[in-house]
C-alpha cells in the first residue's frame, strides 16, 4: 500500500515538473533569467543584416525575441516559418510582436479586417504568443466616444486572435497617461473599456513614469491585466537613476506579467553594446524574478 501510494506520488510530482518545464515551450533551464528582446532595439543593424544581428542577439543571452518587422505577410523580409527558424537556429524564440493598424472608419473597413486575417495567420504560422499594438490613433485621444470605439475595435481583433491562440495586447507611451478624458487618463479608460479576456496590455515601464504616474498604483487597481512588460530606461537598463526597477519587480506576479522584454530606444553606446549592457544589468539583479 505505501509503495503504491508512494509511486503515485511520485507519478504526479514528475507530472507536474514536466508541464512546468514545458509550460508554453518557453521555460529556461534553472536559475537562468527568461528575458526577451525587442528588436527595435537594433532597428538599424535588423536593416543592414538581419540574420547576423539575430545571431548577435542570441550570442548576448537573451532567450527570446519580440518583431517590429512585419510586413506583407513577412518578417524582416522573411516567411514566418524561415524567421522563426532563424530565431531558433541562435538559441531564442521568437515569440511576440508590434504590429497593427489604427481604427478604420467604414470605407475601409473590410480592408482593415482582412489585412488582419492575413497578419494573424502569419503571426501562427511563426507560432507567436502574442501580437501587440504598440500605439494608436488620434481618434483615441481626441474624445470619450472615439476612444469607446478604438477599444471595441481593440475587442474585435483580440477575439480574432484568440481564435489562433495568440493574446492581442497594447503597448503605452506617455500620452495615455498625460492625456485626459473626462478627468481620467487615457490609460485608465483602456484597461476599463476593454475585454480583459481578448485585449491585455504590455506595460512600458518607462514610458508610464516618465507620463507622471506610478506603475505599482495600477498593479494594485488592475491586478493581472499587465501580461507582458517593455523593461525600458531612458537609454541603457539602470543608466538614468530615475527607474525603481527593484519596487516594480517585488509587485510582478500582482501585475500579471509572464513575460519581460527589454527596450532600449536611446543609447549612450553602440545599439548592439546598449542592449548587452542592458541584459547584464538585469542578469546582475537579485530581484529579477522572470524565470
Amino acid at each position: 500500500m505505501i509503495k503504491k501510494m508512494t509511486f503515485k506520488i511520485l507519478f504526479f510530482a514528475g507530472v507536474v515538473a514536466f508541464a512546468a518545464q514545458t509550460f508554453m515551450g518557453c521555460s529556461p533551464a534553472p536559475g537562468e533569467k527568461f528575458l526577451g528582446l525587442q528588436l527595435y532595439s537594433v532597428r538599424d543593424d535588423m536593416k543592414k543584416d538581419v540574420s547576423g544581428t539575430v545571431a548577435k542577439v542570441g550570442e548576448m543571452g537573451y532567450k527570446f525575441v519580440e518583431a517590429a518587422g512585419y510586413s506583407d505577410g513577412k518578417f524582416y523580409g522573411m516567411s514566418p516559418t524561415e524567421f522563426k527558424t532563424l530565431c531558433e537556429s541562435n538559441g531564442l524564440q521568437f515569440l511576440g510582436s508590434h504590429t497593427g493598424r489604427h481604427l478604420p472608419d467604414s470605407a475601409n473597413w473590410d480592408e482593415t479586417m482582412a489585412w488582419w486575417d492575413e497578419c494573424i495567420d502569419a503571426h501562427a504560422a511563426a507560432g507567436v504568443v502574442w501580437i501587440v499594438k504598440p500605439s494608436m490613433g488620434q481618434t483615441g485621444y481626441n474624445s470619450l466616444e472615439g476612444l469607446k470605439r478604438t477599444c471595441e475595435y481593440f475587442n474585435l481583433i483580440g477575439e480574432k486572435c484568440n481564435a489562433r491562440g495568440i493574446r492581442f495586447g497594447y503597448h503605452n507611451h506617455a500620452k495615455e497617461f498625460t492625456t485626459e478624458l473626462e478627468g481620467k487618463p487615457v490609460y485608465d479608460w483602456m484597461l476599463e473599456l476593454t475585454d480583459p479576456q481578448k485585449v491585455m496590455f504590455q506595460l512600458d515601464l518607462y514610458w508610464i513614469v516618465e507620463g507622471g504616474k506610478d506603475p505599482l498604483d495600477y498593479f494594485d487597481h488592475y491586478p493581472g491585466r499587465f501580461e507582458v512588460w517593455h523593461i525600458k530606461d531612458k537609454e541603457e537598463l539602470g543608466a538614468s537613476g530615475m527607474m525603481d526597477f527593484e519596487s516594480m519587480f517585488a509587485a510582478r506576479q500582482k501585475s500579471g506579467a509572464q513575460y519581460g522584454v527589454v527596450e532600449v530606444e536611446r543609447y549612450n553606446f553602440e545599439p548592439l553594446v546598449s542592449c548587452e549592457k542592458s541584459l547584464e544589468f538585469l542578469k546582475e539583479a537579485d530581484y529579477v524574478d522572470f524565470y
